[in-house]
């Protein structure tokens, strides 16, 4: 006996599940339902099976090819226009029916008994017989009636409330003689009970339906489909599991690892090569797929996961469905009936409410709220731009895909016809985004000027010639070597302000992209002369003569992640020996060990020269460490320190920037000279403004993000710092009536000894304002800076602590600033745990957070 596989629905109110698979391939207990019913069917006997396919044919025909591994023959007719319907789709195979045969639902689950059935059939010496089952809801389903000898006498299909007659339903499996398909016509769409059923029961031919006893549930919404698994899991309907029962009603696949310290209550089902973390806690009724990570700390409660699932870290996931590939990450929330759809990715701390739906490939931000289903677009963002641009993992998130819609949606915010420069990194990756980009802005009629592979240093100086309307640098994030940072700028050079951001945001995310006519799409010119542009700005704000008259020698190490092509040509012009070191381009971006260890080197290379100093770049060419001639490098906020110190020694009364994160001693150094420290918000776009509108500023930036020189341009620039620092030394040297420090190392004796530290608390998104409002308020006005997140001065210590909250993490950073080191860790100390317990009453919370400490 053969059987009719009937596999060709897209399982339209399975959506999200269906968008990318076919219903009958949606996994059951790991297994695709389609298997459950050709395993159902070979018990039976029925081996020979044909499956009439039309939605992502093969897919079906991939996994089961030709069904030897599953113990049947397979063949396959595949409806290529549109679909013929229930009955239209067995007629057009009827050619190989020459006998009775059975036609199964593959969106079904079930173990009703077939064999039972089919003698039903013979006995009766029935023409078709209708496979039947009982439910208490047949709104959804073809109701049946039939007499005391099972014949029936009248069916109605899916009735509404006030024509319900009976409890009997149609399953969808049907045992039919060839003949009844002589009663339908060839090549037309006609469906079994609405056009079949009704005829040969009007031509009075013996129609019979068997009500069949066992399990059975139609697949066709995803509360049915949860049912479905739950039934299965705890055996309410009798399915093959897949794996070995290590315990009692704990099914668990090979080459599995179940941490010693997870808690697993059964029934569960647990796939192959699947990771399961220390302390997760797994209810009963959870059913995980293949290729599972389960983090630590996790909390599963009956969710349904399929293959290739991540679940980060104390992540809670609640009677909620995740397609394949998903990944749930720390500290997430995905909670009763919802359903994420495959390769979508939940972000730390991210909340997706009961009964949501979010379709495949999309991206959750981290701590973002989602109330409503997620169906066109690509992402639920708190916002697209971060503190410092775009940013993602490199060629996940920052996909040549996204990169074109970025660019798209970026130049529809500009005047049809404006030129934008667009720059990179020497990197693969920024190679492929920024093309990407580019062709994004030219659909929209925007005329890019290439800058290619250069520092953004350069690509910032060359904006305000160019006659520009913005630029766009693309570069390896400098803080994360496997994330891509994209940058805007101005006309100017200084990143784009919020509300720009948010006009880019409102296009990227509402699709609103205008489209260019071929006669307007943009074109694109490759700017050759960029470095020269820079050089000679460069040249124009240096003491070139004081330079060259000195000598200097400087290391300079690349660590091998920008081109050292500018600088040396420069510092060799001026007369100045520049030992450049690891200036070759390495395909794997140096993690933070490799440059410690590159720094270490650098040092010593530095003692054996005897060199001036040396200096560490980064973050292509904004960023830089030096080491003084003695070896030891100077960072962070003793480099703040420095750099301010030097600059405000060769222009007293100046005004220098800084963030309000940085160290006291600023404002010391200032007092010397007769200067005036002005703090800005914690981002580098406040920090480039605020330099740009002063015309007293002579320097801004930080140890941590660069510095700036406005007068040369309004961005970060560590190979200009270089040369400065070059003219500053060069400076102290001819100056012979002064005693002042003639070293780096001298210099960094001379500087005001103050303790800063900073430590780090996870905070829910949800609870940082209510936080902030907190400190406010329990705190004296008078004692209160409100520049960027909450500063507490205390006038007894000269000392303050600042509670700032992250810009783009679940995090607040406190730092503590006092010229009393007992000050600074007792305050630390204290406000960590205020802040912990606000979260926890707030949230709560426990108390995973991690401290570390930057100096």
């Amino acid at each position: 006996m053969r059987a009719v596989l009937m596999a060709g629905g897209s399982g339209t109110r399975l959506r999200p599940l269906t968008c990318d698979l076919p219903k009958p391939m949606v996994p059951i207990l790991n297994r695709p339902i389609a298997e459950h019913i050709i395993n159902l069917l070979r018990r039976h006997g029925i081996t020979e099976i044909i499956a009439t396919l039309h939605y992502l044919p093969d897919v079906m025909r991939d996994y089961f090819q030709d069904g030897s591994d599953f113990g049947v023959q397979m063949t396959y007719a595949v409806e290529e226009d549109e679909p013929l319907g229930t009955a239209g789709c067995v007629k057009n195979v009827a050619d190989l029916l020459d006998e009775t045969f059975l036609v199964i639902s593959g969106d079904s689950i079930t173990d009703i008994n077939l064999s039972e059935a089919i003698a039903f059939h013979k006995q009766k010496g029935a023409k078709a017989t209708l496979v039947l089952a009982h439910i208490a809801n047949p709104l959804e389903f073809g109701v049946v009636i039939t007499d005391e000898d099972g014949r029936i006498r009248r069916f109605l299909e899916k009735p509404s409330s006030s024509e319900i007659f009976s409890d009997t339903v149609n399953t969808g499996t049907y045992i039919l003689e060839p003949e009844v398909l002589d009663y339908l016509p060839a090549n037309e769409e006609s469906d079994f009970s609405k056009d079949l059923f009704p005829l040969l029961l009007e031509k009075d031919l013996p129609l019979y339906g068997y009500a069949a006893k066992g399990y059975w549930c139609d697949v066709g919404h995803l509360d049915a489909y949860r049912e479905a698994q739950y039934a299965a899991l705890y055996r309410r309907v009798k399915l093959e599991f897949e794996g070995e029962e290590r315990s009692p009603n704990l099914w668990v696949g090979q080459n599995t690892h179940i941490d010693p310290t997870a808690h697993i209550d059964t029934p569960a089902i647990i796939g192959s090569n699947c990771r399961i973390g220390p302390r997760a806690a797994i209810a009963a009724g959870t059913i995980i797929g293949d290729n599972v990570t389960v983090g630590a700390d996790a909390d599963l409660k009956r969710p349904i996961l399929w293959n290739g699932v991540t679940v980060g870290d104390e992540a809670h996931l609640r009677a909620c469905v995740a397609a394949r590939g998903t990944r749930v990450d720390r500290r997430a929330h995905v909670l009763e009936g919802a359903v994420v759809g495959s390769l979508s990715v939940i972000g730390e701390e991210a909340l997706v409410n009961p009964d949501v739906r979010i379709w495949p490939s999309k991206r959750i931000e981290p701590g973002a709220i989602l109330n409503m289903n997620l169906i066109w677009g690509h992402a639920a963002h708190r916002n697209l731009f971060g503190q410092r641009g775009v940013s993602g993992l490199a060629n996940v998130d920052i996909t040549p895909e996204f990169a074109v819609r970025l660019g798209a949606a970026f130049g529809s915010t500009l005047k049809p016809g404006s030129q934008v420069t667009v720059s990179r990194d020497q990197r693969n990756i920024s190679r492929m985004v920024s093309r990407s980009l580019i062709a994004g802005l030219m659909s929209v009629g925007i005329h890019v000027q290439n800058l290619e592979a250069t520092a953004i240093p350069v690509a910032r100086a060359v904006a305000p010639s160019r006659n520009v309307a913005a630029g766009i640098h693309v570069r390896v994030h400098p803080e994360r070597s496997d994330h891509i940072l994209i940058e805007f700028f101005n006309h100017k050079g200084i990143n784009l302000s919020k509300a720009q951001e948010k006009k880019i945001e409102g296009a990227y995310f509402k699709e609103d992209f205008r489209r260019a006519q071929i006669q307007e799409i943009g074109n694109v010119v490759t700017v050759h002369q960029a470095s020269d542009i820079y050089c000679d700005s460069f040249e124009r704000h240096l003491r070139l003569d004081a330079i060259r008259s000195n000598s200097s020698k400087v290391v300079i190490d690349y660590a091998y992640a920008v081109s050292g092509a500018v600088l040396p040509q420069m510092l060799s012009k001026f007369g100045c020996d520049a030992v450049v070191l690891n200036a070759s381009l390495n395909p794997t971006v140096p993690s933070a060990q490799d440059r410690e260890a590159l720094l270490s080197q650098l040092g010593h290379v530095v003692e054996a020269l005897k060199a001036n100093f040396g200096v560490q770049v980064s973050a292509n060419g904004e960023q830089l460490i030096l080491v003084d001639e003695a070896g030891s490098p100077i960072r962070g906020e003793l480099l703040t320190a420095l750099m301010i110190h030097m600059v405000l020694t060769q222009h007293p009364r100046g005004s220098v920037v800084v963030p309000v994160n940085a160290s006291s001693a600023a404002e010391q150094i200032a007092r010397r000279h007769g200067g005036q420290i002005l703090r800005t918000r914690a981002n580098p776009t406040a920090l480039m403004e605020a330099c740009y509108t002063n015309p007293n500023v002579v320097m801004g930036g930080s140890g941590e993000m660069g510095f700036i020189f406005p007068q040369l341009h309004p961005g970060f620039d560590a190979m200009f710092c270089i040369a400065k620092i070059i003219e500053m030394l060069s400076l102290r040297s001819q100056d012979i009536a002064s005693s002042a420090p003639r070293t780096l190392g001298q210099i960094r004796l001379d500087l005001p000894r103050v303790c800063h530290k900073m430590i780090t608390v996870r905070c829910p998104w949800t609870a940082k304002g209510s936080l902030m409002r907190h400190l406010v308020e329990t705190h004296p006005a008078q004692q209160l800076e409100l520049i960027d997140g909450v500063k507490i001065f205390n006038p007894q210590h000269d000392s303050w602590i600042l509670v700032l909250p992250d810009a783009g993490e679940p995090l607040v950073h406190l730092y503590a600033d006092s010229s009393d080191r007992g000050w600074v860790d007792e305050t630390l100390r204290e406000y960590r745990a205020a802040v912990l317990a606000f979260v926890e009453r707030d949230v709560g919370l426990d108390d995973h957070s991690t401290d570390w400490q930057m100096g």
